[in-house]
């Protein structure tokens, strides 16, 4: 396996920069003085995405709630995997499934976190799930944090624009974009369990601008060993080549193709009993984790003289999952089948969007855009009797989807452009179509919806914006809730927020939000012979809070914190009055860095409340563990990192200690491993990162 990343990254580093680097060794011995033209890059800047760049200061511009975590965020806070980086952010559940990051569960506001299922996912602007209409769940999670720039969490205001699933708003994790000059990034860590257990994380860039109008890279990840808890071997390689072609001063073209496999035992739940006996325990041999997909962007933007501009993207992946597992939920009763779900995905899509500006009575930015994807998922399950070794497929279905997708907005600028009002409109169209390739029965779900919205932003002064909006959204029923047939009707919410951020002094930055979603119809599962159900009402609201301070009498350092309360409510059905699961209601994440000279020092800490497991609020905890209260807990992370010089190389240094205090905490189980899941404990992290 070390060959599948190996072999492609010295061919790549080869064919990328064998002639690049021998030109720019030749420049530099002759120390000619740069041009203007050997320097300076045609600049194509891309306005028309609702978010703009992925920048701290674009944030705070944002008519809505929103926290973008920089690179150097990402360097200092000593994170393992790139789902623990979003613990610094308000309203944000992160869920660590394998201990390797590589099944986030992520969950915003008081939704549900649980594969992910209710947070919409991208990764630079597109759709990251394997079918982002159908199965909203991450259950391949095809990104590791090397490859990583900043991550863009917009928590209000993005349903025209985005959607769907983004009732609690959208998280874009940035890549690393192609560096002007000519560059390669070595870096290895390794984190260390209390019990000894190693996991590797080895990556490689390479690349830059080969000219003054074509930039390639290429990244390459690769990540070996194992947790802190037995049977959880995980191997990991992602691989990523970049091209940015500037064909012009007003024209831009840019392609990536990535290739990511993923293969992992699953340690799964204990009960209890184990848990309290030992927590780095496993009792599910059978379980084990296989994943692979091949993705490819293109993305062509052209402006247009008067502040028009062009932007056409296309992407398309084909990806396998299998998850395998025993028939026993109970972590402690022994399994006599051993079940595997396999499925495979054809997913593509194309999204034509065009910005324009009118200049008269009114200064106006007017988006138009368009948007088709196809899903094409094949779902089997299968199993095999572990005593007689006598097999059979249970389930064999195919699912099919077309999503068609127009929105409109236009941004009205006021009062010399302090005040920008911007209405606008998305039509959703979905269609889904489900076959049993067994039975031949077969079901359709088509849907099709207007989705309204309004986002208002005012600079009142310099250092005081006022923010406000409210927008429809909504979540398609998904393929596996129409196998059970019946009318269902996709889930839809009404979002409203406002806020205000306030520069109070050179030194302080403040933040405050406001949040209310509101479900209408819900989808919940009652049982195996009713399936799923459209029960009704479901309410969320609270308050977030954000605090930076940069005292002047110690210069290099900055302390943040956030807090979060969401209280929730199930408004109808059997369990109507109760709070839903997994909603904490209180969160509170806590950050200090000091930069002394070539020194970086970091100490985080993430709170998180009791909440509940299920539906009807069990306080007391089953004999298997897999329902009941689950606890509070604080966690703190705390990290050094030191830059210096070796042999004229820029090189960086770190060391971390992840779950400082050795914190026993835990969440209930997924799927078939019904019990308490273990979260990782104490692990020293070592890193070093060398700049070429």
């Amino acid at each position: 396996m070390r060959n599948f990343v190996r072999r492609p990254i010295l061919i790549a580093i080869q064919l990328m920069l064998g002639s690049i680097g021998a030109t720019a060794a030749a420049e530099n011995a002759e120390t000619v003085p740069e041009t203007a033209s050997s320097t300076t890059l045609p600049t194509v800047i891309v306005t028309s995405d609702w978010l703009e760049n992925s920048s701290p200061r674009s944030a705070k511009k944002h008519p809505g709630a929103r926290t973008v975590i920089s690179e150097d965020d990402l360097a200092n806070i000593g994170a393992r995997t790139l789902d623990e980086t979003l613990r610094q952010v308000p309203g944000i559940t992160v869920l660590d499934e394998t201990g390797s990051g590589i099944l986030p569960n992520i969950g915003v506001r008081g939704l549900n976190p649980l594969r992910s299922e209710q947070v919409l996912l991208l990764q630079d602007g597109i759709p990251m799930t394997l079918a982002p209409y159908s199965q909203t769940g991450a259950s391949l999670f095809p990104l590791t944090l090397q490859a990583v720039e900043s991550v863009d969490v917009a928590r209000g205001g993005v349903a025209v624009h985005y959607g769907p699933n983004n009732v609690g708003g959208v998280i874009n994790f940035v890549t690393k974009r192609i560096p002007e000059k000519v560059s390669t990034t070595l870096s290895e860590s390794l984190s260390v369990a209390k019990n000894g257990r190693v996991q590797s994380d080895s990556y490689v860039r390479a690349g830059g601008f080969v000219n003054d109008h074509l930039g390639l890279q290429v990244q390459a990840n690769a990540i070996d060993g194992q947790g802190e808890r037995a049977h959880s071997n995980t191997s990991t390689r992602n691989l990523m080549l970049d091209a940015d072609w500037l064909l012009s001063n007003a024209t831009e073209l840019k392609a990536g193709v990535q290739r990511y496999t993923t293969s992992n035992e699953l340690p799964g739940a204990l009960t209890p009993s184990t848990y309290d006996r030992d927590r780095t325990l496993s009792t599910r041999p059978n379980d084990r984790f296989d994943g692979d997909t091949t993705r490819a962007h293109l993305t062509f933007t052209h402006q247009f003289n008067g502040g028009t501009e062009f932007n056409w993207s296309n992407f398309g992946h084909r990806s396998t999952r299998t998850f395998v597992f025993g028939n026993a939920s109970n972590a402690d009763t022994t399994s006599t089948l051993r079940q595997s779900s396999p499925r495979e995905y054809l997913v593509y899509g194309t999204e034509p969007r065009v910005s324009f500006d009118v200049d008269k009575l009114i200064k106006q930015k007017i988006m138009l855009g368009m948007r088709y994807i196809r899903e094409e998922v094949d779902y089997k399950v299968d199993s095999r009797n572990l005593a007689s070794g006598a097999y059979s497929v249970t389930r064999d279905w195919r699912f099919e989807n077309d999503a068609y997708a127009t929105y409109v907005s236009d941004t009205f600028s006021l009062l010399d452009g302090k005040l920008k009002v911007t209405p606008g409109v998305r039509r959703e169209e979905v269609k889904l179509v489900y076959r049993n390739n067994v039975t031949s029965a077969q079901t359709r779900n088509p849907t099709t919806d207007w989705l309204p919205g309004i986002d208002v932003g005012y600079q009142v002064s310099n250092d005081v914006f006022l923010f406000a909006n409210t927008h429809k959204s909504l979540r398609p029923v998904q393929f596996t809730q129409i196998t059970y047939g019946g009318d269902l009707a996709a889930e839809h919410a009404k979002n409203y927020e406002a806020g205000a951020r306030w520069a109070a002094t050179p030194e302080l930055d403040l933040a405050l939000t406001a949040f209310r979603f509101q479900f209408d119809n819900k989808l919940e599962f009652v049982n195996a012979n009713v399936g799923f159900r459209n029960l009704g009402q479901a309410r969320h609201q609270g308050t977030e809070m954000e605090l930076k301070w940069r005292p002047q009498a110690l210069r290099g350092l900055e302390l943040k914190t956030a807090y979060t309360f969401v209280d929730t409510e199930q408004q109808s059905g059997a369990f109507k009055g109760n709070q839903l699961p997994y909603a904490p209601h209180h969160q509170l994440a806590l950050d200090g860095t000091y930069r002394n000279n070539d020194w970086v020092w970091n100490l985080n800490g993430h709170y998180q409340s009791t909440m509940f497991s299920d539906g009807a609020n069990t306080v007391v905890e089953s004999a298997s563990g897999s329902v009941g209260r689950i606890a509070s807990y604080w966690l703190w992370n705390a990290q050094a990192g030191y830059t210096f010089s070796w042999n004229g190389k820029r090189m960086k240094a770190g060391l971390a200690v992840n779950n400082l205090f050795n914190r026993d905490y835990y969440f209930r189980g997924v799927d078939y491993s019904q019990g308490r899941m273990p979260q990782p404990g104490r692990a020293l992290l070592l890193s070093l990162q060398a700049n070429l």
